[in-house]
């Protein structure tokens, strides 16, 4: 504490411990807190704002009361919270969930994973089943039956490509160390992962198919240029597919920038080529002439032969056709392939669940991107007025997107009078392919402030400069087509604006709606690939291997479909698989699993908390879990220490086999399943089990083994012993001969 005002300017340093909610300034002094100096963890500050700050939702399944849930075992029901109940003197959550006649059924949260959140084709109210009846049992071998077969067609597919033999492109040398030097950024550490996951498939004689998932702007491009200038350097010709003329003139103008000191010869291929230049550039290419080839669907055609094609990228696979899809499947027979997606289609991001291809994600924005700040209301000329003037007077531009092509010219007008001294310009697809780019050429060399445009802009547009963006009738557009025109704005260092507006006085759909909402929320950086999950929950999931839409999948919910394919893919591959594993409402052993409503008060943190609880399955995960905790809400309880050392012995004593476990008030008494006995050194675990603690007997009854642990107290050392318990028993399992 400052005792002396004269000490201030001895160029002495006073340091004042005391908690401060703001900062101040006194005299020549500023005072600044912690708070305002690195942020909060435990809490979010509410500044006075009408921005609509960005939040990730890492959890895209929350739960929410009222909400329809799938239960492993009792089938579809209505959630209706989270409730604490005494049991044996113990305080534990449970979730209740509603079944058909009023049932209700409490599900303890260690047994959380057994519940998954309801989602299909949207409009679909879900036939709520009947406890203890044989309805669910029906549906769920119904689903099982269709999806055997389709497991089996996905590894079938799956081995082909395993058993093709494809080329292995040589290790990184020194010009490729060279060529990725001269990024003139810092990779961000998602880049260099899927650099390095994407060089090794390359290197692999196996033919690489691999997704790319990035926001746009994340820089897939370079990480696309450096798999390209591997495959030059092994001699191989490289294919880029792109699904606009536009896109792949840009395309082909970065290219040629960042390809600018090495000896590549990069050539474009589309609709703006002139038929001479285009009867040359196929000459050439067919005699090995040309490195890289950029173009549209027309690379596609009969008549582009490559002399040693090695890798193809495809920017936007969704975009393509059915015809132009064939194709792509022929060349993945024996070319590497790399798609880059910034909102991956469901049927896609749902192979790459399944495994059959492989996946890579870039969540880390570059430096100096700001989150898009977004905004849902109905159309206002007064906003609209403001955030023009807004944009345009820190000399940028605008995007208005009006997908009605016949009403173009009275937009503009109207547009004019609420702004006559900004330039507008429109464009659209009817327009020829020389207009189109005329005017897109205008817009990119700042000759107009307002571009007025319909969804052409969709893909493929960069013009950093462009930083406001209006959508009019937002409600008629796709999750993901919302997301990928957003994406056209804040690709600078600027913060961008982008505002949804619906015709004022509309009733929006349900399904409107909910899209609208989506778009709002997921506002960070990096949720292009949350995005997509969240539209294969509301568009409603197809059928992996065909175009429809698949209704049995409506009867037991995405989530649940997704988790038995694999489980059966897995079976057929002869892997473990978590189906064997004995699905029980109860846990094995009791403790106290409520967290405290002081320590963590809204009931979807509370559920979010008990997942990460519930996925503990290392010491690892459980002190990552115990720091994350601990960052966010403060230190631990004794009793919640408890239950996260709990979440780890039954995932051990699961893994066992385990599933006979008595609990009493004086002693917890283990009985091993016959299987096991069959497999132990009785003589060896009997030694290890004494040595581990006095409260430990053991003893066999009827040729089941039984280990008995006198309670001192349930406290977290019981349950260490346990676990070490589990350790001996495992340790104990004969070596085969």
């Amino acid at each position: 504490v400052v005792t002396n005002e004269n000490e201030i300017f001895n160029n002495k340093i006073n340091i004042i411990i005391k908690k401060i909610k703001n900062g101040f300034i006194y005299n020549n002094y500023v005072v600044i807190g912690e708070d305002l100096l690195f942020g909060r963890k435990d809490k979010i500050v509410s500044y006075k704002t009408n921005f609509k700050f960005g939040t990730k939702i890492k959890n895209i399944t929350k739960l929410n009361v009222g909400d329809y849930v799938v239960h492993n075992v009792h089938g579809i029901g209505k959630y209706l919270g989270l409730k604490t109940l005494d049991k044996n003197g113990m305080k534990k959550d449970y979730l209740m969930i509603e079944y058909k006649g009023g049932d209700k059924l409490y599900i303890p949260v260690e047994k959380i994973d057994l519940i998954s959140k309801y989602s299909s084709n949207d409009g679909i109210v879900p036939r709520i089943n009947k406890l203890g009846g044989t309805e669910w049992v029906k549906t769920k071998q119904r689903v099982k039956k269709k999806i055997e077969d389709i497991a089996s067609k996905l590894l079938e597919l799956y081995a082909k490509r395993e058993a093709s033999i494809g080329f292995a492109f040589e290790k990184d040398s020194e010009e490729q160390a060279i060529f990725d030097s001269n990024f003139e950024y810092s990779e961000t550490p998602d880049q260099l992962k899927v650099i390095e996951e994407i060089k090794k498939d390359m290197e692999s004689s196996h033919p690489m198919d691999r997704l790319l998932c990035g926001d746009v702007g994340y820089g897939k491009t370079e990480v696309a240029f450096r798999a390209m200038f591997k495959a030059i350097l092994s001699n191989k010709q490289v294919a880029m597919l792109c699904p606009t003329t536009i896109l792949s003139n840009q395309h082909f103008e970065n290219a040629l920038d960042r390809f600018s000191n090495f000896p590549v010869r990069i050539e474009v291929l589309n609709r703006f080529v002139s038929n001479s230049k285009t009867k040359k550039i196929l000459e050439d290419l067919k005699e090995g002439k040309i490195d890289i080839l950029i173009g549209t669907h027309r690379i596609l055609s009969n008549d582009v032969v490559f002399k040693d094609l090695g890798l193809l990228v495809i920017d936007e696979e969704q975009r393509f056709g059915v015809k132009h899809k064939e194709k792509i499947k022929e060349y993945k027979n024996n070319v590497d392939v790399l798609t880059l997606s910034a909102t991956p289609i469901p049927r896609t991001l749902q192979m790459s669940i399944a495994g059959v291809r492989s996946l890579s994600l870039i969540e880390t924005p570059p430096n100096d991107r700001y989150p898009v700040q977004t905004y849902v209301l109905e159309e206002n000329k007064t906003v609209i007025k403001d955030a023009i003037y807004k944009e345009l007077s820190r000399d940028g531009q605008i995007f208005i997107l009006y997908n009605r092509v016949e009403d173009m010219d009275l937009k503009k007008k109207e547009i004019e009078n609420l702004v006559p001294e900004a330039k507008i310009l429109y464009v659209h697809g009817q327009m020829t392919k020389k207009e189109i780019e005329n005017i897109m050429m205008q817009f990119i060399n700042h000759e107009a402030d307002i571009l007025l445009c319909t969804t052409i802009i969709e893909t493929g547009i960069d013009i950093p400069n462009v930083n406001t963006l209006l959508i009019l009738d937002a409600d008629r557009f796709g999750l993901s087509q919302l997301y990928q025109i957003r994406g056209r704005v804040g690709r600078s260092n600027k913060i961008a604006y982008c505002y949804l507006m619906y015709k004022s006085g509309k009733i929006l759909s349900d399904i409107a709606n909910k899209r609208l909402n989506v778009i709002r929320e997921f506002t960070e950086l990096g949720s292009g690939f949350s995005i997509a999950m969240r539209d294969l929950s509301i568009r409603g999931a197809g059928d992996i291997l065909g175009s429809e839409q698949a209704g049995f999948i409506d009867s037991v919910g995405i989530e649940l479909y997704l988790n038995m394919l694999n489980e059966e893919v897995l079976k057929l591959q002869g892997k473990k698989s978590n189906e064997e594993q004995a699905i029980s409402n109860q846990p094995l052993i009791n403790v106290e699993t409520s967290i405290d409503s002081k320590y963590i008060e809204e009931e979807d943190l509370k559920i979010e908390i008990h997942k990460l609880i519930n996925s503990i399955n290392s010491f690892e995960s459980l002190e990552s879990t115990k720091k994350e905790i601990e960052d966010r809400f403060g230190n631990i309880s004794e009793n919640m220490l408890v239950y996260m050392y709990e979440e780890l012995f039954e995932k051990m004593a699961t893994e066992l086999k385990i599933k006979n476990i008595k609990q009493t008030k004086n002693f917890i008494e283990i009985t091993l399943p016959k299987e096991l006995n069959d497999q132990l050194d009785i003589k060896d675990l009997f030694i290890n089990v004494s040595n581990l603690s006095r409260m430990f007997r053991f003893g066999t009854s009827l040729g089941k083994i039984k280990i008995t642990l006198d309670i001192i107290k349930l406290d977290k050392h019981f349950i260490y012993y346990l676990i070490d318990l589990m350790k001996e028993i495992k340790k104990a399992i004969k070596k085969p001969d």
